[in-house]
């Protein structure tokens, strides 16, 4: 039959011998040894308490609480800038600290406002 091409394996390709690892040059971006400095802390603290959040936003200065918006509330600390995301079942979330001792400042500054409005969890 004329015209039939042969339905026979592929070729075999050929093996290529392992090529020696390629040294290149770093990029002016690898060269660099970039600065940095701490702007964010973002830490998370349990206090074990239930918090009544309704009361302490309208007993706290400075605590903004809209449960339709997010479920916790948000207490802005001055000194040293902190914003704390305070939740019913007691957990904080601390942001804008720049170092470990403003973290820990921050979260013994808001035990201290939120106390009057913690009571032990229900079991």
């Amino acid at each position: 039959m004329a015209g039939k091409k042969s339905r026979g394996k592929p070729p075999a390709k050929k093996a290529r011998a392992p090529s020696a690892p390629k040294s290149r040059e770093l990029s002016i971006l690898e060269q660099m040894k970039p600065a940095f400095k701490i702007e964010n802390i973002v830490a998370s603290a349990s206090l074990e308490v239930e918090l009544d959040l309704y009361a302490i936003a309208q007993e706290v200065r400075d605590v903004e609480y809209e449960p339709e918006q997010f479920p916790g509330a948000i207490l802005k600390l001055r000194d040293p800038r902190a914003s704390l995301l305070l939740f019913k079942n007691g957990k904080i979330i601390c942001t804008g600290c720049k170092s470990e001792g403003e973290v820990e400042f921050s979260i013994n500054k808001a035990v201290k406002l939120l106390a009057p409005h913690a009571r032990k969890p229900r079991t």
